[in-house]
């Protein structure tokens, strides 16, 4: 062979060997082109998204005026609307920004303050409303718990947030349960995965739900209602049991519901000289039964409970024990009429009893009915206009013989965002 050749074929040799370790050492995406490699086609990694991501922030503001037509300004409900009767002028009802999130496949936050709330005549004071965490036990969340301040899970229309209930206020003998519906506790909640997918479509739109309680609910919680101290070393302990059954296009929600602790009457919620026990600490127990029926578009909302707690007795000048009865039932009718949406509504109440967390438990006997529209020409405004009349005694140390009759039109604008 001709040293020429054979130099050539020594160095093709030696330049073959060269570009095969290059090739070894160089990253696919750097290689000489040719079929892709498989790391190539792999889809990219995908990167988990910061906590700080996973919240929404959302809230509603509602704006009242109560005294249109107004019969009797001394007609009034302290726990229903402190703008009612004399003195009342426009008020701002709610003013509450909602931050939440889903910070982890387990583990749910939500927060909630309201900026309309009073403090002695002081309104527009921030408060907090809720601030809670549900945890979950199971990758589904089917089992969770849930630790902080939130509503007590004992009535469909106590849970029931303000922005989708119909009558702009809760009724007395539901609500007369727990102020601000809320307490500070721990709750052990368990709903199966097509359950909490029926409370997730009725949160929306115009479904009029109460949020995702549990099916099954126990718990235990201070008592003494939201943003107070608990006053009697005794927690309250409540059990709820519901289903929102599918009938066609309907949801049905029967339940019932209870609870059993006590309730301490505190200094600044008696009247000087008022009368009671040593420790002004009373039994504070309930049952309940509800059945709800998705406005689609004959929707119909009952509920009813009895139980006994703290009341004044005016025969005695004494807060006692004392047995309460009531219940209530609303009636309304969807109506769609291009991209808006009506909702006329109806609700009868009556309640026999003391509310706690008023001056000297005051007692209350209610005989009401209201009735009235709400209306939404788009999903960030509702309009409600509410007629209202009946009979309400209310009665404490400084009022021992107090009931009014009056009626009044009553008109609310809601703002979502």
């Amino acid at each position: 062979m001709p040293l020429s050749q054979a130099f050539r074929h020594i160095t093709f040799a030696r330049l073959s060997l060269l570009l095969s370790a290059v090739a070894l050492l160089t990253p696919p995406r750097l290689a000489a082109q040719g079929a892709p490699s498989p790391a190539s086609t792999a889809a990219p990694a995908q990167k988990p998204v910061p906590w700080y991501e996973s919240f929404r922030i959302r809230g509603y503001g509602q704006i009242r005026y109560n005294r249109l037509l107004e019969s009797n300004p001394q007609f009034q409900c302290e726990q229903c609307d402190r703008s009612w009767g004399d003195l009342g002028g426009f008020f701002i009802r709610r003013a509450r920004l909602i931050v939440q999130g889903q910070i982890h496949p387990q583990v749910f936050i939500y927060l909630q303050p309201d900026f309309a709330s009073a403090v002695g005549t002081t309104g527009n004071v921030a408060q907090l409303r809720d601030w809670y965490v549900d945890l979950g036990v199971d990758p589904d969340n089917a089992f969770r718990f849930r630790v902080g301040q939130s509503k007590v899970p004992y009535s469909y229309e106590n849970m029931q947030s303000s922005s989708n209930r119909l009558p702009l206020d809760r009724a007395d003998a539901t609500n007369s349960a727990h102020a601000n519906e809320r307490d500070l506790g721990l709750f052990f909640m368990w709903a199966p995965k097509v359950a909490r997918a029926r409370y997730a479509e009725l949160a929306t739109g115009t479904g009029k739900g109460s949020g995702d309680y549990g099916v099954f609910t126990v718990g235990a919680f201070n008592g003494q209602t939201a943003n107070r101290a608990d006053a009697n070393n005794n927690q309250t302990l409540v059990a709820r049991l519901s289903y929102p059954f599918r009938i066609g296009n309907q949801l049905v929600e029967p339940g019932v519901a209870g609870y059993r602790g006590q309730y301490t009457v505190t200094a600044e919620q008696r009247s000087a000289g008022v009368k009671g026990r040593s420790d002004w600490t009373y039994a504070d127990e309930r049952a309940l039964v509800q059945l709800n029926l998705t406005p689609r578009p004959f929707g119909l909302l009952a509920e009813y409970n009895v139980g006994r707690g703290p009341e004044y007795n005016p025969a005695r000048d004494s807060i006692e024990t004392r047995s309460l009865r009531g219940g209530f039932v609303t009636a309304t009718y969807q109506l769609k009429r291009g991209t808006q949406v009506f909702f006329p509504f109806v609700r009868y109440q009556v309640y026999d009893g003391g509310k706690k967390h008023e001056r000297d438990a005051r007692s209350h006997t209610v005989n009401d009915v209201e009735f009235g529209v709400e209306w939404q020409p788009n999903p960030k405004f509702e309009l409600v206009t509410e007629w209202y009349q009946g009979n309400r005694r209310f009665e404490d140390k400084l009022r021992p013989r107090w009931e009014q009759r009056g009626r009044l039109l009553r008109v609310q604008a809601q703002f979502n965002y």
